[in-house]
C-alpha cells in the first residue's frame, strides 16, 4: 500500500495546496449566488498581497472554503464548491487513521473538528443515538464511564446529551481506573437503572499524562455481561504516544477501540481549532441530521460549517516532517522530559510521570507556589488548594526555560 504520509519539500506542499484551491470554486471568478458565505472581508484581509503566493495556509484561510459535513463518508457527494481542499482533508484523515492509528485502508470516517472537546462529544452523541435506535434505550439508561482524571468534556457531553456521567476513581500510583472501583460503579449504575455504557480510555490524561488499559476496562464489562462501546481520548497523546510507546493498545489495531479523538493544536503545533474525530466505518450515520436537506451529502457533525484551512494546516505540518522526522521530534521531547525528571529525582521531588509521555506533574507543597505561578505551571484546581502542578515539555520549554525553573526550585530547597 503506498504511503500517504511522507516528507515533502516546501515547494511540493505549496503546489499541492494551490492545486487543491484551484479545484475549489472561487467566489470572485465563479457565479455563486446561493451560498451564505464569501471570501474574507477585503477591508481587513488583503487577498492580493505578494507574500500569499508563498503562504498556502494563509491563502486557504482567506479563500474561506467551507468543509461542512464528513467527506470520508460522502466522498464526491458532499458540497462540490470546495472539492479540492476537501480531498486533502480526506487524505489527512486516512494518514492519521491508517498510518498513525493503524486502521485498515479506508475503514475509518472522520473530520477536522473545532477541538478535542467537540470530537469527544461527537463520540458520545453517536453512541447515545446508537443505543437509542438499536436498543430503544432511554437517555437515563445510558452512562458514560471515565476516570476522575479524564477531561471535563465528558461531563459537558453527558450534560448536553442528557445521559449519565459515571466518573470512576483512579489508582493513586498508576492514575488508571481502579478495577474494583469500576466494578462498584457499575454495580451502583445497575441499581440506578443504567443498562448501556460508553467507555472512555485515555491516551494521556490532561493533568497527569496517564494512559488507561482498554483491555483491562473491557474485561470488567465482559465479566459483567454489559453492553459497551469504547472511545479513546487521544486529544493530548494522539500525536506523541504512538511514537514513544513500544505497543499502543489505544489504536484501531485493537478491536475494542471504535473511535478516537486527537488534537493537532497541542503536540502538532497547529492553529487552535484543529481537533480530529475518527470512527470506524458504519458508525457516522448515527449522527446524520436528515433535516439538513439543503446540504449536499447531509451533515454528520456537531459544528456544521468548518473552515477548511484548519485541515490544510494539519496536512501541511505532517507532510513537512514525514513519519521519521516526527518520530525524531517526539524523541527529542522525551529526552528533555527524562532530563527534567532526573533533576527532580536528584532533589527528591515527588511527581507523577508516564514514562512514554512529556507531562510531569509535581506534588504541591515541596517548592514555593510562587515558582509554579512564575513559570505558569498548571494546578489541578483553581477553586481551592492545589494538590498538583503540571509541567508540559514542549519545544519552547527545552533548554533554558527548564534550566531556569530547576535553578529556582533548587534555590528554594537548599
Amino acid at each position: 500500500m503506498p504511503m500517504l504520509w511522507k516528507k515533502r519539500s516546501k515547494d511540493e506542499i505549496r503546489e499541492r495546496v494551490f492545486r487543491a484551491l484551484d479545484e475549489n470554486r472561487n467566489y470572485d471568478s465563479d457565479y455563486i449566488l446561493g451560498i451564505p458565505g464569501s471570501y474574507l472581508d477585503t477591508q481587513q484581509f488583503y487577498r492580493d498581497a505578494d507574500f500569499l503566493k508563498n503562504a498556502p495556509y494563509l491563502q486557504t484561510l482567506i479563500n474561506n472554503p467551507n468543509h461542512i459535513g464528513c467527506h470520508t463518508l460522502t466522498d464526491d457527494k458532499g458540497e462540490d464548491l470546495f472539492r479540492g481542499t476537501q480531498k486533502l482533508e480526506i487524505e489527512l484523515i486516512r494518514m492519521v487513521s491508517e498510518e498513525i492509528m493503524q486502521a485498515e485502508p479506508r475503514s475509518v470516517d472522520g473530520y477536522v473538528a473545532p477541538g478535542g472537546t467537540e470530537a469527544n462529544i461527537q463520540a458520545l452523541w453517536i453512541y447515545r443515538n446508537y443505543y437509542k435506535k438499536q436498543f430503544r434505550a432511554k437517555n437515563h439508561e445510558i452512562g458514560v464511564v471515565f476516570s476522575t482524571d479524564s477531561h471535563y468534556s465528558f461531563y459537558k457531553g453527558a450534560n448536553l446529551l442528557s445521559i449519565e456521567a459515571l466518573p470512576v476513581k483512579v489508582d493513586e500510583d498508576t492514575r488508571r481506573i481502579n478495577p474494583e472501583a469500576l466494578r462498584q460503579r457499575l454495580h451502583d449504575a445497575s441499581i440506578q437503572g443504567i443498562k448501556y455504557f460508553i467507555v472512555i480510555a485515555n491516551m494521556s490524561t490532561t493533568m497527569f499524562g496517564s494512559v488507561d488499559d482498554p483491555n483491562e476496562l473491557a474485561g470488567v464489562f465482559k465479566e459483567k455481561g454489559l453492553p459497551y462501546k469504547m472511545h479513546a481520548d487521544g486529544a493530548f497523546g494522539g500525536f506523541i504516544y504512538p511514537f514513544t510507546t513500544e505497543k499502543n493498545h489505544l489504536d484501531f489495531s485493537n478491536p475494542e477501540i471504535t473511535s478516537i479523538t486527537l488534537d493537532a493544536h497541542k503536540m502538532l503545533m497547529a492553529p487552535y481549532g484543529t481537533g480530529i474525530f475518527l470512527i470506524r466505518k458504519g458508525w457516522m450515520p448515527f449522527a446524520a441530521t436528515e433535516e439538513a436537506q439543503y446540504v449536499q451529502g447531509l451533515d454528520y457533525t456537531l459544528c456544521g460549517s468548518r473552515n477548511g484551512a484548519q485541515a490544510i494546516s494539519i496536512w501541511m505540518i505532517l507532510q513537512t516532517y514525514g513519519p521519521e522526522g516526527w518520530r525524531a521530534n517526539m524523541a527529542g521531547l522525551m529526552e528533555e522530559t527524562d532530563r527534567l525528571c532526573a533533576a527532580l529525582d536528584d532533589m527528591d521531588m515527588p511527581y507523577f510521570r508516564n514514562p512514554d509521555m512529556n507531562i510531569v506533574t509535581l506534588k504541591a507543597g515541596h517548592f514555593p507556589e510562587e515558582v509554579s505561578r512564575k513559570y505558569r505551571l498548571v494546578a489541578d484546581t483553581y477553586e481551592g488548594k492545589a494538590q498538583w502542578w503540571k509541567i508540559v515539555v514542549m519545544p519552547h520549554t527545552k533548554g533554558a526555560v527548564i534550566d531556569a525553573f530547576l535553578e529556582e526550585v533548587r534555590a528554594s530547597k537548599y
